[in-house]
């Protein structure tokens, strides 16, 4: 017996229906429908297992659960859509470290070299410890958002 079982109204099956015969739908969303449309459970429904599911669509049945899941959670036509990203992304520079570094870049290179590089410039914040660690990214990053390019002929 499934922990999770989709019951889909008359209504949103033919939503679904809808969404899964359209040829210009997300994929993601057109795929969703499809496997909504034959997990459903209700007298309508053709009710098949999470094994058929999968090797009829190119899911896996651990996504299928994960879906039957999403479903209960939040219903039939919202899960159609992604999960909202719960993951969260602490910053490397705060507006402290971020002015060290365009500080920095006005700054003379080191001693034999012509240029700052954004690899200097890295390990020059770890040095002066603003920062344990960055990659080249974030200061490429933060210097295009500052509109800054230690690279260029002018700097100024």
């Amino acid at each position: 017996m499934k922990k999770y079982c989709i019951h889909l109204s008359p209504e949103e099956r033919t939503e679904l229906s809808q969404i899964a015969s359209k040829q210009k739908v997300n994929a993601q969303r057109k795929l969703r429908a499809q496997i909504f449309l034959r997990a459903d459970q209700s007298p309508d429904g053709p009710a098949e297992i999470d094994a058929v599911i999968a090797s009829a669509l190119p899911v896996t049945t651990r996504t299928i659960e994960n879906l039957r899941e999403w479903v209960c959670e939040v219903g039939p036509i919202a899960a159609l859509e992604r999960r909202p990203t719960t993951r969260v992304y602490e910053r490397r520079l705060d507006g402290r470290g971020e002015a060290r570094l365009i500080a920095l870049t006005r700054s003379n290179p080191p001693a034999g070299r012509a240029a700052w590089t954004l690899q200097l410039l890295a390990d020059s914040l770890v040095e002066l410890q603003i920062v344990d660690s960055v990659a080249n990214n974030t200061i490429s990053r933060t210097l295009k958002k500052m509109n800054s390019n230690p690279t260029s002929a002018s700097t100024g």
